[in-house]
């Protein structure tokens, strides 16, 4: 093609795409010292009427608007940096991705693992449910419209559907302005959305759909429907997915939006509880140290010459004798009953868990000299809580919103302090406190990258230094730290 200058400052690069609607390129902004890369979306209305014309403007405007926004406050949506009209057409200046589509990343490595594609619901799942909240349904989610970023590996949600929509705009018979065309690719949108009635969780079912074909290989045209039931059918072709993440997946692509999950918040809870299930209480139970006297002491006798002094001593020696059975038969009985009655007359609930435990004391009878018996204590040494090394990283949508005092509010020093590094760790920085970096190394989806004194600040983004300086506050403020500095 010619290398053009659209609306005389973006040079054209090379065409990416092209369909009904327009083309897309890559192209140069001029302006930019950095002749910075960009997106340009060439889009042409279906009509050439003067006044639907107008009508396609004015929807263009809005749709721009929203997109302004929405990438403007999540770094997972491409920024909008500009739109304009020109001859006809119109133009969107976004953001360019430097990435692979999820389409590109299975031709490239192949089949996504379990763990992958739980790694990706947990990304994506954050950024609709804040696209939900501003009351849009994207409405195109397929593997060709997620990007993974190269420079962190994040996907980044591409080419949203109302903007195509507005192209297509008409006047219906009673001179209302209507759509004239459905939006959404065949396989990857539900029933609804095709009938042109698209709800929050037919953005789900896309998402799903697009999961599917990442476990499989197979696009969603490739699969076999239930005749009975209308579900999609496809766990055959993914026995490496546990029956668990295959329901949540189930319950996504149901067939009929309430079976489905309501929101994308509702299904991202669900996956952190199957990634992070909560253990069971268990009562602590500890055999108690058994404190035995010490064996009674003999007396010597030195032996007398007459008839009567042995007579003494004999009757001395029998009483002795008897004293020493007397004691061991009362040690003997605490040492079967003691051990006994503190397991089995008295259930330890975790509640009533002592935190020290405190040994019996076996009285000796007192005609015995004894050495005085101290009783031992035994003090549980301090533990750190236990490491699920098989989750993923769960506080990933620190990096697509601020924190509030509701997301915190309830959690311990521990996991306060988890969070906060969470955000380095996600970026491959190390740590000088041993334990905390003993936690990241028993974590699957950390990679230690910097020293604590290398790691490069800029890496984090804004947004992840205020929810840093945020949780670091709250901490300070009550006093809620684990981990020392």
């Amino acid at each position: 093609m010619t290398i053009q200058l659209l609306n005389d400052r973006y040079q054209v690069i090379r065409t990416l795409g092209a369909g009904g609607f327009g083309e897309t390129y890559l192209a140069e902004d001029t302006y930019m010292p950095s002749k910075r890369r960009c997106v340009v979306k060439q889009l042409r209305p279906i009509h050439n009427n003067p006044q639907i014309y107008q009508l396609v403007q004015e929807r263009f405007q809005r749709e721009a608007a929203i997109l302004e926004e929405l990438g403007g406050a999540n770094d997972q949506i491409p920024a909008l940096y500009a739109y304009f009209s020109s001859g006809g057409q119109f133009y969107l200046v976004q953001e360019w991705v430097e990435g692979d589509t999820l389409t590109g990343k299975v031709q490239k490595q192949g089949l996504f693992s379990e763990g992958a594609v739980q790694e990706l619901f947990m990304n994506l799942l954050p950024v609709l449910d804040y696209v939900h909240s501003k009351h849009i349904v994207h409405r195109d989610i397929k593997p060709d419209n997620i990007i993974v970023r190269h420079r962190d590996g994040k996907p980044v949600l591409i080419d949203f559907g109302a903007i195509r929509e507005s192209m297509g705009t008409v006047v219906n018979s009673q001179g209302n302005p209507t759509s004239s065309i459905v939006i959404g690719t065949p396989g990857y949108m539900p029933s609804e959305q095709a009938a042109g009635r698209p709800v929050y969780s037919s953005d789900l079912y896309s998402l799903g759909m697009t999961i599917i074909y990442l476990l499989t290989g197979k696009q969603a045209q490739q699969l076999e429907t239930d005749s009975q039931t209308g579900e999609i059918v496809w766990r055959q072709y993914a026995s490496h997915v546990s029956p668990i993440i295959a329901g949540a997946i189930d319950k996504a692509i149901a067939y009929h939006p309430r079976d489905r999950y309501p929101t994308a918040r509702a299904m991202l809870d669900t996956l952190q509880n199957i990634a992070n299930p909560i253990p069971p209480t268990q009562p602590i139970l500890t055999q108690p140290t058994i404190v035995s006297a010490p064996p009674p002491q003999t007396l010597p006798v030195k032996p007398q010459p007459n008839p009567q002094g042995n007579s003494q001593n004999n009757i001395l020696m029998g009483s002795l004798i008897a004293g020493g059975l007397i004691g061991a038969s009362v040690i003997i009985s605490q040492i079967l009953t003691k051990p006994t009655q503190s397991t089995a007359d008295k259930t330890v609930l975790p509640s009533e868990t002592p935190s020290t435990v405190t040994s019996p004391v076996i009285k000796t009878p007192k005609f015995i000299p004894t050495t005085p018996s101290v009783p031992t204590q035994i003090t549980p040494a301090p533990t750190t809580p236990p490491v699920d090394t098989t989750a993923v990283n769960t506080y990933l949508w620190l990096s697509q919103r601020l924190v509030t005092d509701a997301d915190l509010d309830g959690k311990d020093g521990f996991e306060l302090d988890i969070m906060r590094n969470s955000i380095f760790a996600s970026h491959g920085r190390g740590f000088d406190t041993p334990e905390l970096q003993n936690y990241f190394n028993n974590q699957p989806w950390y990679r230690p990258i910097y020293s604590p004194q290398a790691f490069p600040s800029k890496l984090l983004s804004k947004l992840e230094q205020q929810n840093v300086e945020y949780i670091n506050k709250y901490q300070d403020r009550y006093g809620l730290r684990y981990f020392k500095k």
